[in-house]
């Protein structure tokens, strides 16, 4: 009988414990915004919620624009941009925290026979003044440049490191990274840019003034074509308990792998 009473009490105690593990609730943190920066917070994610199971990260893939506007709205913990946040959106009550940098990179189609261009070249190449590819040592075929939608962190750095703001001739103005690689693998007189953190297999990477963006050469300066992956958020009002442990784990040292495993450069030593 002692016995009986004995493993009904464990098990009460046991369905007890269950039941208040159950009732916990995962704390959330939601990030919105730059489609250039999916592989590197999906990895920060991953990795953060495999060593904290009681926090579940959410990522929305907007575009930076969007991810900027939904974190001065207060619709997500944490907008992410692929460019460095303007003087007005910072004047209307946000901050960036830099958490990695990323090289553009220039794709074209795996039969192009060009292998380096200058940042002039590829400027000309997108406003229409070289239309065909053989005005650069190129096959005789026309130029179809590919880029990102207004709004677009890579479109807005790409332009203002180009000089091509306002003034690009695009064929086609798609709303995500994977789709301009994906259009330019497909069309073989397509250039396009995309960033190197992207998976970019199934199409050829140029050289620029005859260096290749790499972690080095983006960490160097030496590759030009380069932006930040900027964090966004409300600067008077503080983030939740969860939202800011993360945050404060993709800036730190512990992170750094994770951000470079991604394909970008991260700025903690």
């Amino acid at each position: 009988m002692r016995k009986i009473i004995a493993f009904m009490m464990i098990a009460l105690f046991a369905a007890g414990f269950a039941f208040a593990g159950a009732a916990k609730e995962s704390a959330t943190v939601s990030t919105d915004g730059s489609t250039s920066m999916e592989k590197v917070i999906l990895s920060l994610a991953e990795q953060y919620m495999a060593d904290n199971q009681d926090v579940n990260v959410t990522y929305n893939p907007t575009g930076s624009g969007t991810g900027i506007t939904a974190a001065l709205e207060g619709r997500c913990d944490i907008g992410l941009s692929s460019r460095a946040l303007k003087a007005e959106e910072v004047a209307s009550g946000l901050k960036e925290t830099i958490v990695a940098l990323d090289g553009i990179a220039i794709i074209v189609n795996g039969d192009n026979t060009v292998s380096d261009l200058t940042i002039e070249q590829i400027a000309a190449l997108f406003s229409g003044d070289i239309t065909n590819w053989n005005e650069v040592g190129g096959p005789d075929a026309p130029v179809v440049p590919i880029g990102r939608e207004a709004g677009s962190g890579t479109r807005d750095g790409f332009e203002s490191i180009t000089g091509t703001e306002d003034v690009c001739k695009y064929s086609q103005e798609l709303t995500s990274t994977g789709a301009v690689i994906t259009a330019v693998a497909q069309n073989p007189g397509a250039i396009g840019y995309a960033s190197l953190a992207s998976n970019l297999d199934s199409v050829k990477t140029l050289t620029v003034e005859g260096v290749a963006p790499s972690e080095e050469t983006v960490k160097s300066g030496e590759y030009k074509i380069q932006r930040p992956f900027v964090f966004a958020t409300l600067a008077d009002k503080p983030l939740s308990d969860a939202a800011q442990k993360f945050f404060d784990y993709c800036v730190s040292s512990d992170a750094a792998s994770i951000i470079a495993g991604a394909g970008a450069v991260p700025v903690a030593d």
